[in-house]
């Protein structure tokens, strides 16, 4: 007999007239002891899946079982942590641990519920902020306390509903690690719901996707064969690990692509070209570090950061956030900026676009220096901020009647469909903003951009509110429309496979303050990709590990030995391939 055994298990709800099924016929056995994970794409039915094994909803049929008896209701045997935290603000980290641990023994004394709450802190690396309130801890150790109030309860089963997917890379890494060291030495049945796959690879015994609804079903399972522990760095190069990672994407984006998109059909995209507020200005005069710099102004220099910096004023003294950012761009190219949390991605994006000023040195687009935002540049940020009350199509025309006044209505019309429907929104342009999911308005943001014809396309994390799934999908939808305007582009991101998939060049930041360019690679990878073909590219890895080293290199604020960042640099181009292997686009 199984430790958590589901058997022909289905969910549907009801809302008004209106019905449906969020789950069918879920069969799954689970042994103790055993961690598995569940992966899916947004709206599959996960959470509503751990929701029935916590007891917190009912299943409609099927049998829900832990240890042979039948789950009727929510019980201290399951510790269950969501993507929220769900904190009570006005007690400490003790007190909220304790809330749990005095309501499920209370029939012990106080001194031995006290230690409960103690070694649970001690656990997840807390002692030190014991007396804290929530308002006074990060994202990061808000969950720590979730997770402790969850071991507190001493539960046989630990039920982990994406509890890191709100958080920033490194700290989500370090909490990969803990709640590994947890698995290892408490033996805890785990089950993981994640989007992340990587995060399944790092932790599991075994994968299980959990396909698309309505009516979602467990897809085919994949075994994690891997010694324990496990390291996310080593990993990168181990042969096992990288044929799992690309078995799971693989089904997982065969499972997306049968869901569909739109394509723009016949539109055309009509031939009018866009205002240039910047040139209508009177000539601006070279900041002094460029005419210092400058060989020339050609398409091969089409973008140049010179000797950039970023100070604000403190009560402490001047920060300097980004000292001496410097870098070229051709016309057309694509790069990433990758950084830990705090580097000045961001900040250098922004002054980029105008929305922030200079400190020192000069941002030169096009052989005109930036001094304020303008419709050269389009500007796609981590939240999409669109007009709620608007449809899709009526925030995109905001933009483009701005920038094309001398087109016709017909012709703006056309540019507005163009762009909505090659981000797969051409039956959605109707639809009011408030309506949208947050993948359909990130869409509209990406058509929007384009629309505009900009002359540099500014991305800050455009992805980074999305689960991964959606995620791969908008990169695709991205690509498919950045190949068909070669805008000159740059990009945030602390993902490192988005960080290759998208870029000719990744540009890698020091951390902050004084934050600038620790190393610049270039990824010699042919268009179009797709993360299919990636997954098979034998430089891709390369490129993977390459990243990760100088990330590693930098976690926790350290400041490596230049000697260090030079070994990485080395130790990449040792491992270079000589031939050159093609990168054949997905069928």
């Amino acid at each position: 007999m199984s430790f958590l055994d589901l058997k022909n298990v289905s969910k549907t709800y009801r809302n008004g007239g209106e019905v449906t099924e969020v789950l069918k016929d879920i069969n799954l056995e689970v042994a103790e002891r055993e961690f598995v994970a569940i992966v899916g794409f947004s709206g599959s039915g996960k959470t509503t899946l751990i929701s029935l094994i916590a007891g917190l909803v009912e299943a409609d049929s099927g049998e829900i079982t832990l240890k042979g008896a039948p789950i009727t209701g929510p019980s201290a045997d399951r510790g269950v942590v969501f993507q929220n935290y769900s904190l009570m603000p006005w007690l400490t980290v003790e007190g909220n641990i304790a809330l749990a641990v005095d309501e499920v023994f209370k029939d012990e004394d106080a001194t031995t519920r006290k230690i409960r709450v103690s070694d649970a802190i001690d656990m997840v690396g807390l002692s030190h902020a014991t007396d804290r309130r929530p308002a006074e801890l990060s994202g990061g150790m808000r969950q720590r306390v979730a997770v402790a109030r969850a071991l507190a309860m001493s539960p046989d089963i630990l039920l982990l509903d994406e509890p890191l997917s709100a958080l920033d890379a490194l700290t989500r890494a370090k909490l990969q690690d803990e709640i590994e060291a947890i698995w290892e030495g408490d033996q805890k049945t785990v089950i993981l719901i994640t989007n992340d796959v990587d995060e399944a690879v790092l932790l599991a015994d075994r994968i299980i996707p959990l396909n698309p609804g309505p009516g979602a079903t467990l897809g085919p399972e994949f075994k994690v064969d891997i010694p324990r522990p496990r390291d996310r760095v080593e990993m990168n190069s181990m042969p096992e690990a990288i044929r799992i990672r690309a078995d799971v994407t693989n089904y997982l984006l065969e499972v997306g692509a049968e869901r569909g998109a739109d394509v723009a059909g016949d539109l055309n995209l009509p031939d009018v070209t866009p205002i240039d507020l910047q040139a209508k200005r009177k000539s601006l005069e070279l900041p002094k570090a460029y005419e210092k710099a400058a060989q020339s102004i050609n398409e091969k220099k089409y973008l140049e950061f010179v000797n950039l910096k970023k100070v604000y004023p403190t009560p402490k003294g001047p920060l300097t956030v980004v000292d001496g950012f410097e870098t070229r761009l051709d016309k057309g190219e694509f790069i990433t900026l990758i950084g830990h949390s705090g580097c000045g991605k961001s900040t250098v994006l922004s002054m980029v676009a105008g929305l922030n000023e200079i400190s020192d040195g000069g941002i030169v687009l096009d052989g005109r220096e930036i001094d304020a935002a303008g419709p050269d540049r389009a500007v796609v940020f981590q939240a999409p901020s669109l007009m709620p009350w608007m449809t899709a199509y009526e925030n995109v025309s905001l933009g483009v009647d701005r920038v094309y006044p001398h087109a016709n209505d017909a012709e703006r019309r056309d540019i507005c469909e163009y762009y909505l429907s090659r981000v797969g929104l051409g039956d959605a342009m109707t639809k009011m903003a408030a309506d949208l999911s947050n993948g359909m308005k990130q869409r509209v943001g990406i058509a929007r951009a384009f629309a505009l014809s900009p002359k540099l396309l500014l991305l800050d994390e455009p992805f980074g509110m999305l689960n991964s799934l959606t995620r791969w999908e908008l990169q695709e939808v991205l690509m498919d429309v950045w190949k068909r305007t070669k805008v000159t582009a740059i990009c945030v991101t602390h993902d490192v496979d988005e960080a290759i998939l998208l870029a000719d060049k990744c540009v890698m930041m020091t951390n902050g303050p004084n934050a600038r360019i620790g190393n610049i690679m270039e990824i010699d990878l042919p268009r179009p990709r797709t993360r299919k073909a990636l997954l098979e590219h034998p430089d891709y890895y390369r490129y993977r590990q390459e990243l990760l080293d100088f990330l590693e290199a930098y976690e926790g604020g350290a400041n490596p030995d230049p000697a260090v960042l030079e070994a990485i640099k080395a130790k990449s181009a040792k491992s270079a391939k000589t031939t050159d292997v093609p990168l054949q686009a997905a069928e």
